[in-house]
Parts: C-alpha cells; sequence; structure tokens
C-alpha cells in the first residue's frame, strides 16, 4: 500500500483491513493479504477456499452436526459442490507472453483483424446479423447497474445527512461503502463494454 500510495498507506497503529487472495501454492498468509478496495478495483480473485475452511467450516459444522451426524462434513465437498479455477499469476513465468484478446460479445471468439472489420469491435462478422439485439442486452444491463449505484449512493447520502451534496464516506468499516464501490466500478465497466459498439457504423 505505501509502495502504490505512500500519502494513504496506514500509519504504525493503525487498524488496517484485508482480503485474503489467491496466490502462489504455499504462500504465507501475510503475502497473500491485501487491501480489499484495490482487489475490488483491479478485479484480484479472492481466496474463496481459505474463507470456506478456516471461517465457515467450523460454525457450520457446529451447526449441522447434532442434525446430520457424521454426513454433515460432506456438506462442504463431494459432487455436489463445484470448483471454479481461476488462474491468478498475472506476471513473470509464462504470464509475460500472455496476450489480452477481446472476444465478441456474441459467440465470444477472439476478436482478429482478419476475421472482423475492427479488433476493438464488439462482435465478428458472424455475429454481425444480430448486433442490436447484443447491443440492446448491454444497454438494458448497463441500465439495471447504474440504478443499482443510484440508490447505494442515495443511501449513503442519506447516511451523511445530506441528498443535495457528494458522498464523502471513506469508511472502510461500513459494508455499503464496498457495495458502492463494486456498483461503480461495474458501471464504468459496462459503460466501457458499451462503448465497443460502434453505433455509427452499422
Amino acid at each position: 500500500m505505501k509502495q502504490r500510495d505512500a500519502g494513504s498507506a496506514p500509519a504504525l497503529g493503525d487498524r488496517v483491513a484485508y482480503v485474503i487472495i489467491q496466490a502462489m501454492k504455499g504462500a504465507a498468509a501475510y503475502e497473500k493479504s491485501e487491501d480489499p478496495l484495490y482487489v475490488l478495483e483491479n478485479n484480484v480473485p479472492i481466496d474463496t477456499k481459505y474463507y470456506l475452511e478456516n471461517q465457515l467450516s467450523k460454525p457450520l459444522m457446529r451447526i449441522f452436526e447434532p442434525i446430520l451426524g457424521e454426513k454433515a462434513a460432506s456438506l462442504l465437498s463431494g459432487d455436489h459442490t463445484r470448483t471454479i479455477r481461476i488462474a491468478t499469476p498475472s506476471i513473470g513465468g509464462l504470464m509475460k507472453f500472455a496476450v489480452k484478446t477481446v472476444t465478441c460479445m456474441g459467440c465470444k471468439t477472439p476478436l482478429r483483424a482478419n476475421n472482423s472489420k475492427d479488433k476493438n469491435g464488439a462482435v465478428c462478422d458472424n455475429c454481425r446479423p444480430k448486433i442490436g439485439e447484443l447491443y440492446h442486452k448491454q444497454v438494458t444491463t448497463l441500465s439495471d447497474l447504474q440504478v443499482r449505484f443510484s440508490r447505494l449512493w442515495t443511501q449513503c447520502q442519506r447516511c451523511q445527512g445530506s441528498l443535495h451534496q457528494d458522498v464523502l464516506c471513506t469508511s472502510k468499516d461500513c459494508p455499503i461503502f464496498y457495495m458502492r464501490k463494486k456498483a461503480q466500478k461495474d458501471v464504468e465497466d459496462a459503460g466501457d463494454t458499451l462503448d465497443r459498439f460502434d453505433v455509427d457504423g452499422w
């Protein structure tokens, strides 16, 4: 945090909020600790397995063991559970050679200069006939996200006592703060996706 922004870094003795993120196998807890706001703004994957094993499993077992007995252990593992793996390294090793590719909004194929009029566009040539439908879907998504953000913004305005001023609150102890920041980022990302549609070129 100090390397990224020395002005907003915590001082000695300050209480610091953190989340555990996915990292290399065998990494120490302090190496996997990260600022929640940085994680939110940069889409850093959280180590869900850590939270399940260290914070949720024991309380859940205390609740369900008297009811289910030995079968309670199978609640958190087995065929009915689903695991999603996300590649975490973003620098070093083979990631030096990785190139981020824009994909088609319809069929998710990579957009390249040879199969689309615009490699940064929204759709490939095969999905061009349904570009109107895809554009409408993205506009609806953006509208829904804007409504969610405005409701959270209004909630923060009510909390600070005025509906006519910008929200100045930066309380990292408040769950609404993170929800508002996440909603704001979702709106920005959806807006960037919408900008990929070349409406003038239809």
